[in-house]
């Protein structure tokens, strides 16, 4: 009997030195951790319990919709691309030494773009404010989670080194009134030694990601301070920009002269291209109802020929078989083949290339005051684009060439037939298309006319019938 009693406290005994070596092991990851500790990047090295720094607050945001930071930068690269046109195209106006028109569409260009990429800068930065935001709130979390983890740790380690002793540890063991009690307290003690390592394991691991949120927040700091400074030098930029235009709209205004010449050559350039452009189109509604009536004719008499053929009475005409297409119309009588190219015209209205590669909108469609003459009013009846010298003109849909003409101050123009709708396009110094001609999307059909100032520019319009129509809204959106 005695030497089973023996046998089990030699067993206890044996299981007590496991228990105490896993503690002794957890002290020593304990002088580790401290260690560690010490280095958690903190603004004082005092033994001052660390301040903790409180979630950022969250700002109201705005129920308008936002871009994405993809179309932001897709906005970015287009607005650098058109920077860099427009200053190719004001190489080009800039060689003259008088101011003219077109070097002032250039330059207003430039400030309307410039003013697109202070506004993609300024999103970029409210973007970069809210991922600031967030990454402190992570850091504040953080650190409030270490906090506790360090207290809760704290905390195991006072309570252990109340029995950091062995014999504390076997009397506690050698108390149990029973064997499963005995049991029950060497898994505690078990239990304990892993909530320590597993605590000094979880403030490693905090620790990390509170480094790693502190560099994240330092890395976007310096991106904002660097956007920050973009913006200031783009705002330079601006105010550079509308000093030059100042300085333009200056030089020009002493042209005043000279000035409503050209307004007055250029209205009378209009009236004579909506004439031709009326009188084509009319000619077309016209050849267009004969050959409607002509095929209707033929398609009567088809009918007539097979019905006696087949010994039917043949009916006699009356006014009311006269064929429906009128010769008053003021639409385009169609054949099938023309719907069909009508509605594919009209099915890619927003969709269409623009007639030049490179370029931008110098007048936009409707009247407008003059940049510099005040109380001179211009009316466009299409849109005036751009462009670099000798840029290549191409048809922005399939269709046939009505005509080819030539009209002072308007130079060359091409006008094409697509079913009822019709594109002209005018100021071209050369044509490489004749009437008659079939042609598809984007064929060249000429280039771009350069004045005495050095300004290329291309009028381009829409008509629908004897509808004239704004084509911006038929183009693609640069």
């Amino acid at each position: 009997m005695n030497v089973n009693r023996l046998g089990v406290f030699f067993l206890f005994f044996f299981l007590f030195i496991a228990v105490s070596g896993g503690v002794e092991a957890q002290q020593k990851q304990t002088t580790r951790t401290k260690t560690t500790t010490k280095k958690a990047p903190s603004k004082k090295t005092t033994g001052k319990k660390a301040p903790v720094r409180k979630p950022a607050a969250k700002k109201t945001t705005s129920k308008t919709p936002v871009k994405s930071k993809a179309q932001l930068e897709r906005e970015k690269r287009e607005n650098l691309r058109r920077i860099q046109e427009a200053n190719r195209i004001l190489e080009q106006t800039a060689q003259k030494k008088q101011a003219s028109l077109g070097q002032l569409n250039v330059i207003k260009e430039k400030i309307t773009v410039q003013k697109g990429m202070i506004r993609n800068i300024s999103s970029e930065i409210n973007y970069l404010n809210k991922d600031l935001s967030a990454t402190e709130e992570k850091v504040g979390e953080t650190q409030m989670n270490l906090a506790r983890l360090k207290e809760e740790y704290a905390q195991l380690i006072y309570a252990a080194s109340k029995s950091s002793n062995s014999y504390n540890k076997l009397m506690f063991l050698f108390a149990s009134k029973s064997f499963n009690q005995m049991m029950r307290r060497m898994s505690y003690l078990r239990q304990y030694t892993e909530a320590r390592k597993k605590q000094a394991a979880a403030i490693e691991r905090t620790q990390q990601n509170l480094s790693q949120h502190l560099s994240t927040l330092t890395t976007q700091k310096q991106k904002k301070k660097s956007l920050l400074s973009v913006q200031l030098q783009e705002n330079k930029n601006l105010l550079s920009m509308r000093d030059e235009q100042d300085q333009v709209v200056q030089q020009l205004s002493l042209q005043e002269q000279s000035l409503k010449q050209e307004v007055e050559k250029r209205q009378e350039a209009v009236r004579k291209l909506d004439r031709l452009i009326e009188n084509l189109v009319r000619e077309e509604i016209a050849r267009a109802a004969r050959a409607a009536e002509a095929a209707a004719r033929a398609k009567a008499a088809r009918e007539a020929a097979a019905a006696a053929k087949a010994g039917k009475p043949v009916p006699t005409p009356s006014d009311d078989d006269e064929p429906a297409a009128p010769r008053s119309s003021n639409k385009v009588a169609l054949t099938p083949e023309g719907e069909l190219v009508s509605s594919n015209f009209a099915g890619n209205k927003g969709k269409f290339a623009w007639p030049v590669e490179r370029g931008f909108i110098s007048q936009r469609f409707g009247r407008h005051a003059h940049p510099v003459l005040k109380g001179v009013v211009i009316e466009n009846r299409g849109l005036d684009i751009q462009t670099g010298a000798n840029e290549k003109v191409r048809t922005i849909f399939g269709g046939k060439v009505l005509a080819v003409q030539t009209i002072p101050g308007m130079n060359n123009i091409v006008m094409i037939q697509h079913g009822e709708y019709f594109t002209v396009y005018a100021k071209l110094r050369s044509v490489n298309v004749t009437e008659g001609q079939q042609l598809d999307a984007k064929d060249v059909i000429g280039t771009v006319y350069t004045d005495q100032e050095g300004t290329s520019e291309l009028q381009f319009q829409i008509w629908k019938n004897q509808t004239n129509l704004n084509p911006e809204g038929w183009l693609l959106r640069k």
